[in-house]
This record gives structure tokens, sequence and C-alpha cells, in this order.
């Protein structure tokens, strides 16, 4: 069982409204997704492409339903744009997170990332250069201090699609950069990447102690057969339902919640799972999050 005390548990909005695909769940609103979020039994949520940019806005709105911001995904590009823009860009992200009382700044890097494009998942994911590898670790570590300034911290938000999605790409990144950089460790991302369960709870054993964000999503293995046969893109994977939420797929979570206890883990386990909302109601598919979750945790 998990402690209550130290553990919280969110949703996120890309289940209702999806941020790659706007497509995907535009006729669901702010209200309505927040709303849902509530009522299924979370208390946090990430920021979607619908919130409130004006902090006074969204608290009231979140506040109404017991909810709080929790994190907000930002993408960085220190392998193809100049250092100084991207951290102007994120020192905005992350007065606006501080603003909403979030502590972690979940962060991907998206230079040359195909996760947006029609492009095979697999057979077409970037591989960066050294010199590139180099300009990342610089910029990670630059963005964890200015973190720190706030009492927030980095996290890296591994990714299929992207340069840091293996867990050779991700063994490489955490042992380069300095250790104020931290993890976010995504069931789903892990699994898809490498298609079987010890991927899953080995990067979980590994670098539990610089996890500082979970997020918890699931894979259909039937799906994820056809991506690899078929050559989708992640476009096409998501919207073909390669994801659900945790205990709807192919993965066990009991290892993973079995470290989550023992380590004396503190903050954020989120339901991250993005589906077409047409197809997977998103309350729905929340409720039965909500319900796996607490049966196995007690949370």
């Amino acid at each position: 069982m998990l402690d209550r005390e130290k553990i919280k548990l969110a949703i996120a909005p890309i289940g209702w409204t999806n941020d790659d695909m706007p497509e995907l769940g535009a006729e669901n609103t702010f209200e309505q997704c927040i709303s849902e979020m509530a009522l299924a039994g979370f208390t946090g949520s990430e920021v979607g492409n619908k919130y409130p940019k004006d902090t006074k806005v969204l608290k009231k709105a979140l506040g109404l339903r017991g909810l709080q911001i929790c994190n907000a995904w930002f993408s960085t590009y220190f392998t193809i744009k100049d250092e100084k823009a991207v951290i102007e860009e994120f020192i905005r992200h992350r007065d606006f997170l501080y603003e909403m009382g979030a502590k972690v700044i979940g962060c991907s890097e998206q230079g040359h990332s195909i996760q947006g494009l029609e492009l095979p998942i697999y057979e077409e994911k970037p591989i960066f250069t050294d010199e590139e590898w180099n300009r990342l670790i610089k910029g990670y570590n630059r963005l964890a201090e200015l973190a720190e300034e706030k009492g927030m911290k980095v996290s890296l938000h591994h990714h299929m699609g992207t340069g840091i999605q293996t867990p050779e790409e991700i063994d490489r990144f955490m042992e380069s950069t300095e250790d104020n950089v931290y993890l976010l460790f995504d069931t789903g991302h892990i699994y898809f990447s490498e298609g079987k369960q010890e991927a899953v709870d080995n990067l979980i054993d590994k670098y539990i102690d610089r996890i500082v964000h979970i997020h918890l999503k699931d894979v259909r293995r039937e799906v994820l057969e056809r991506v690899k046969a078929e050559r989708w893109s992640f476009l096409k994977s998501v919207r073909e339902g390669v994801f659900t939420v945790p205990g709807d797929g192919i993965i066990n979570f009991d290892h993973v919640f079995d470290v989550i206890g023992k380590s004396g883990f503190e903050g954020w386990l989120v339901v991250e799972a993005e589906q077409d909302p047409a197809i997977a109601n998103p309350f729905e598919y929340a409720v039965k999050a909500r319900k796996f979750i607490r049966e196995k945790t007690g949370l």
C-alpha cells in the first residue's frame, strides 16, 4: 500500500483533448475536462491546450473542483536551437508553474523529434550526434539550476520518437547530467520502446532515487504488434489506441507500485493515456484507472 501523505494522484487532460492532434477531443471543453477529473476522484492535473493561461482564472476553476496543477510539458530544443532562446522560454514556463504551485517541470528534448510527424516511429527515430548530446547535457544542467532558484526540479520525459527513447539513451542522459537533473518515468513509453515488461521494471529500479514524477499509462499488445508490423507513426499509433489507462493493457504494475512504496517516493502519480476520446470515453477511462490504482495501492 502507498502512503497517502506522500503520494498524490493526478490525471492528464490529454485523454480529453490531445495537444499533438487538436482534432482529437476538439468538442471537449476545459470545464468538462477538469470537472470529470474531479468526479473520477483525482486531485491533480497537468496542463492542456485548452487551459487558461491566466493563473488567477486557472486557479479559480481548479480550486472549485479541488484540483491543483502538478506539472506541464515543456519542449526543449538544445540539439537544434540557440540555448539562450530555449532558456528564455523555459523561465516563462517555470514562473507560470511556480505561480500554480507545481514543484516539478517535465521536459522533453524535441530536437529532430518525429513524434508529431507521420513517419514510422521505430525506423525513423532521431539519433543525436556527440556534439548534440553535449549541447543537450549542458542545457539541462542549466535548466536544473534555474528550477532550483524557485525550489523546483527539472525532469526529462523519455518519449517515443525522440532522441531519448531507449534505455541506452536514458542511461546516457542520466549518467551525463548532474544529480539535480531528474527523470520523469513513463511506464507506457518505455514499454512501447522495448516491448517487454523487463524494461519497465529495470528503469524504475535503476533510477527511482532520481525519479520525481511518474506517468502511468498502459499499452495494448495487439495494437503494438500492428505498429511494428505496419510501420506506423506515433500519431497513428495513438489514434489506433496503442495507449490505454493502467490496468487495461499488457503492463504489470505490481513491481512499479512496490518500488514506489519501498523507496519513500514523494510526489505525483499521473494517469496519462492519450486515446481518441470519441472511441475511448475520457470519463469512463478515468474512473477505470482510478479504480485500478485504488485496488492496487490503497490510494
